[in-house]
């Protein structure tokens, strides 16, 4: 605020005249003059022979439209050469610095300030740049009033030397630290800027710790958490630190100190059946996993305890059917299939921390799996045919479909939350063909016929061979873009979670969550370009084994003609007795007629790796996601607009032709007045341009004049500018036979 009151001043004398001196006989106001930037020529005479030459410099350029700013530590009477401009033009003279603040504040806002000369001066120094609410404040608090040190010791402590230098002058640079060490309880000492910045840190990591941080220091941390631009000083910091002896649930619930969590975990485990602990302290673990400081810190695991730890099994010894069972894990089990799989991903190679809780999950899943197989004989797989049966479903309507390989139903859950837009979706599910294993369910959701295909493409060429009149397009998911398709259906292969998790096994738990960003952005990009529905299925789920002794693998090896996988055996033969019980399917592969699987998810005793895997019977490999979205219907009212003049586009002379857009007369209504449209253009199935986008009226006819570019059959699409929905399409076709090029 200083430096308007004193721009005011020299703007009154410069207001009249070209020159204005300010003499500041104690020096003390010289930081004055870096308020007034380059706006002035500024000259500093410190005797006789200097104000002499300013003098002479200022004669010189006389006239001229530059404005003189002298300023000089001399008294006004023992100026000579350039006392006459004091009295022609004018002078600001300020003998006493603290005098001249408290005056321009008491004039300015009625108020009285009661400060040491040194702290006053210090709050002149921090009040530039700021307003009176400033001097208001300071009124109020006094001198601790001065600095906001909620706002300056955050940039501070994330670079003590530099912040120092830059922003304070060896008086202020004092006053700062003096009132920095008065918030720490410490003595002032002159120390280095880095040592008092880890001090400032330490005491907020004690506070912490202990519950009892300093509300000023606290807001410190919170800012400092909520900074992009400061957060890694605060890893740093934190890395260096060393936590006090504490008790266990003795620190602030928004404490930084992940081993402060892991502690919470242990105790947590080794309390984990005593049901009134974990039912009083729940409340603390939603408070910790509402904590912004800890999501900020990636500690992020504790709605994944929370699930595992407030589930009811009671409500399954309630189910009476198959289907029950279905609904059942579609609606509550998969959640704690997510909450596994999350703590699997953080603390796999933390075995103590971990099998507490890998316990109790497999626990529930054991009583959900007792009233799963005591209704498996009700199973039946509805996977044969998915496509063909999206496709029948969907004539006339632009459609992409995602097949994923190993997208387990909990995966697609995640990946709904993060789907952009306010499209509706309907969530529904397949059960799998069994065994649960690439090829084969592959196989029953391209092909209708129950044949078994090993080769991809050859699944591909049936769909595209039972389909001639449609228009199928099948790609690579990650090879989508913004570009318009030719065809109405689309679909789109995705392989990584299953190749990932065959060759990593639960290594590749790590990468899944940008598998699911990765499909919830394909899958809004589909929707914005064009696509009216776009469905996520998948050929199977998975299963986790997680921490895996020796005794929890299946030794079993049956004495007929057989082949074990990791989830389930084929033989040639029926079983005559069983030493362990199992599930049988009369199923014919190869040479082989039966197969045989566990009623748990561990894994058969095989040679390889262990952790992920698929083929058996669990909920979590058979029951598979069933999800569309369907755009919203917001522009079904719009303006019907379409190609007039298709037939004569099938047959045109020359390299030039003509496309005739056509608006109908619409419902007068708001929605139907115009539309915004452009059109695209392919050949060979790749889009090669497209126009601008235009605007028709109800009405209207727009004719537009496009060149073949050296195609001879083209394909042209009328596109909604907004929606990128498909509006019309036709087929340009040039006619070379009737092309004479001006023979005759």
């Amino acid at each position: 605020m200083i430096d308007i009151w004193f721009k005011r001043d020299l703007t009154d004398i410069f207001d009249n005249h070209p020159i204005a001196v300010f003499i500041d006989e104690s020096g003390e106001a010289e930081f004055l003059l870096q308020t007034v930037g380059s706006e002035y020529i500024i000259y500093r005479p410190e005797d006789e022979v200097e104000e002499l030459q300013v003098k002479y410099l200022i004669e010189k350029a006389q006239p001229s439209n530059e404005k003189f700013l002298i300023y000089t530590h001399l008294k006004k009477d023992d100026l000579k050469f350039i006392r006459e401009y004091c009295e022609t033009c004018g002078s600001l003279e300020i003998r006493y610095l603290q005098n001249y603040i408290k005056d321009k504040v008491h004039q300015s806002l009625n108020i009285n300030i009661n400060l040491s000369k040194e702290r006053l001066i210090t709050a002149a120094k921090v009040s530039i740049g700021k307003d009176q609410t400033y001097w208001m404040d300071l009124s109020h608090k006094g001198s601790a009033g001065i600095f906001n040190l909620e706002k300056e010791l955050l940039p501070f402590v994330h670079d003590p030397t530099t912040y120092s230098k830059k922003n304070f002058d060896a008086q202020l640079l004092e006053t700062f630290y003096r009132e920095v060490n008065e918030l720490l309880n410490k003595d002032y000492i002159s120390k280095p800027a880095t040592t008092l910045a880890s001090e400032v840190v330490e005491s907020i990591f004690d506070g912490l710790a202990k519950d009892e941080c300093n509300k000023t220091l606290y807001a410190v941390y919170e800012n400092w958490l909520d900074s992009v631009t400061y957060k890694k000083s605060f890893n740093d910091y934190l890395d260096k630190y060393t936590l006090p002896s504490i008790g266990t649930w003795d620190v602030n619930i928004n404490h930084p100190f992940r081993q402060v969590d892991e502690r919470w975990l242990a105790d947590i485990g080794a309390r984990i059946t005593d049901k009134d602990y974990i039912s009083g302290i729940l409340a603390k673990l939603r408070q910790r996993h509402q904590s912004k400081q800890a999501k900020a810190l990636e500690i992020l695991f504790w709605s994944d305890i929370i699930t595992l730890l407030e589930f009811d099994s009671k409500n399954i010894n309630y189910l009476s059917s198959f289907n029950e069972c279905i609904d059942y894990y579609r609606k509550y089990f998969f959640k704690l299939d997510t909450a596994i799989r999350n703590l699997y991903t953080e603390f796999l190679n933390n075995q103590e921390l971990l099998e507490p809780f890998q316990e109790i999950y497999k626990e529930y899943l054991s009583i959900f799996l007792e009233k799963w197989f005591e209704y498996w004989s009700d199973y039946k797989e509805n996977q044969t045919g998915t496509l063909q049966r999206i496709i029948d479903e969907n004539d006339g309507i632009k459609t992409a479909v995602i097949v994923g390989d190993g997208v387990a139903y909990e995966l697609a859950e995640q990946v709904t939350s993060k789907v952009r837009g306010s499209e509706n979706l309907k969530k529904d599910v397949i059960l799998a063909d069994i065994p649960t294993e690439t090829e084969n369910n592959m196989s029953r959701i391209y092909m209708d016929n129950g044949a078994i295909e090993a080769v991809q493409s050859n699944r591909e060429k049936y769909l595209v061979a039972q389909n001639p009149d449609l228009s199928i397009e099948l790609l690579r998911l990650d090879e989508v873009n913004e570009e318009a398709k030719t065809g109405q259906f689309l679909i789109c292969t995705y392989k990584d979670i299953d190749d990932m998790g065959e060759k990593l096994q639960q290594k590749a738990l790590k990468y899944l969550p940008e598998t699911i960003d990765f499909f919830a952005a394909k899958i809004s990009l589909l929707l914005s370009s064009g696509y009216e529905k776009v469905y996520l299925i998948s050929d199977h789920g998975f299963v986790l084994t997680g921490l895996l002794t020796e005794a929890d693998k299946i030794s079993f090896s049956p004495n007929v003609v057989f082949e074990k996988a990791e989830r389930y055996i084929r033989t040639e033969s029926k079983l005559l007795e069983n030493t362990i019980p199992l599930i049988e399917a009369k199923k014919s592969f190869k040479q082989y007629e039966y197969l045989y699987f566990a009623k748990n998810i561990n894994p058969f005793k095989t040679p390889g790796l262990y952790g992920y895997s698929h083929g058996g019977l669990s909920p979590q490999e058979i029951v598979t996601p069933y999800f569309c979205w369907e755009r919203s219907a917001t522009y079904a009212a719009s303006l019907s607009v379409k190609i007039e003049n298709k037939e004569d586009l099938k047959d045109v002379t020359g390299e030039l032709f003509s496309v005739k857009i056509q608006a109908e007369k619409g419902e007068g209504d708001l929605f139907s007045l115009n539309r915004k449209v452009y059109l695209a253009f392919f050949a060979n199935k790749q889009q090669f341009n497209k126009s601008d986008i235009f605007t028709i009226q109800r009405n209207e006819l727009i004719t537009k004049d496009y060149s073949f570019d050296g195609n001879s059959e083209i394909e042209i699409q009328l596109l909604d500018a907004t929606t990128k929905k498909q509006l019309d399409r036709a087929i340009v076709k040039q006619n070379n036979a009737r092309d004479l090029g001006g023979l005759f």
